[in-house]
């Protein structure tokens, strides 16, 4: 598949989830998404309205971040939060899910868990992402989350918050990808910085990334366009 410039924006979810952001710079990063044409600003819960208003007239989504970065509330919770920020201008949802039931093997708990998440965003039309944290996980616990995930049919399902003891990794995303196959789509997100990170997790399968150097990315990528007189590059 060839991606412009552009097409590589709008796989990028320009992230600044740290907890002592200021509305300052929610702004910057509004303003860079706007600038660099991003897919969607992912932010905490709470900075929903602020970034909705900032984001409104464009095509940039704001993307709200639910239990985050644990996981560890409950179901009610989840979906309380969920519908909070909707209400406030989220209009895409990555939440996490519970691992203390992952690691009991609970999946029947999970499976609960993001069904009622799933129908919480689709009843509003909006896109639902499930985050497994890989680096808590083993292969076969990643697979059986893919698996569920395949029967209840979220939007995506993400590797890690970012906030854990590691980030996306290229096995993982194809894991992820080959058993969900095409019926959802794979983000990765955490530590990936870089360019060639960038293109790795998109060779990879992953069809959105979420990352706070979304900037440095895409300037990276203008002069390598630049560097070798193209305006597309085949993935």
């Amino acid at each position: 598949m060839k991606y412009t410039i552009d097409d590589f924006a709008q796989l990028i979810d320009h992230t600044n989830l740290h907890a002592d952001a200021t509305e300052a710079d929610m702004k910057k990063l509004c303003d860079e998404a706007k600038q660099y044409h991003f897919k969607m600003v992912a932010i905490n819960q709470v900075q929903a309205k602020f970034c909705s208003a900032q984001l409104a007239g464009t095509d940039i989504d704001t993307g709200a971040a639910i239990s985050f970065p644990l996981g560890q509330t409950t179901i009610t919770s989840k979906v309380a939060e969920t519908k909070d920020a909707l209400a406030n201008g989220a209009n895409e949802i990555d939440y996490v899910v519970n691992l203390t039931q992952v690691k009991a093997h609970n999946w029947s708990y999970i499976e609960e868990e993001m069904k009622k998440m799933v129908a919480a965003c689709h009843n509003q039309h909006v896109p639902c992402k499930v985050i497994f944290e890989n680096c808590y996980l083993t292969k076969d616990e990643i697979k059986q989350l893919a698996l569920i995930a395949k029967k209840v049919e979220p939007d995506f399902i993400k590797t890690s918050t970012g906030f854990g003891t590691s980030g996306a990794k290229v096995e993982d995303v194809k894991l992820m990808k080959d058993t969900v196959g095409t019926k959802v789509k794979v983000k990765a997100a955490g530590g990936i910085r870089n360019t060639d990170d960038f293109l790795a997790m998109i060779a990879a399968g992953a069809q959105r990334i979420g990352t706070s150097s979304g900037v440095k990315i895409i300037a990276a990528l203008k002069k390598r366009f630049a560097a070798d007189n193209v305006t597309a590059i085949d993935l």
